[in-house]
């Protein structure tokens, strides 16, 4: 019965260890992934937000660099 135990326990120890060296390895690469999506994000929220703008102030825009060409 000892022995069992002692070989269920020796398994779950290396099962853990292997898990452990896998996720050191897996995390850098996790974080990297994680960073290009977070810059993706970042970038479309931004692309979002000139759209709107001009979508709400293009009319004035408009006007304004015409009043600028017709200055020149």
């Amino acid at each position: 019965m000892f022995d069992r135990i002692s070989r269920a326990l020796s398994w779950a120890h290396t099962a853990a260890l292997r898990f452990q060296s896998w996720t050191q390895a897996a995390i850098p690469r996790l974080q990297h992934g994680q960073g290009l999506a977070e810059y993706a994000l970042i970038l479309a929220l931004i692309a979002i937000v000139a759209i709107v703008a001009l979508i709400f102030l293009g009319s004035k825009v408009s006007t304004v660099l015409s009043t600028v060409g017709k200055s020149i």
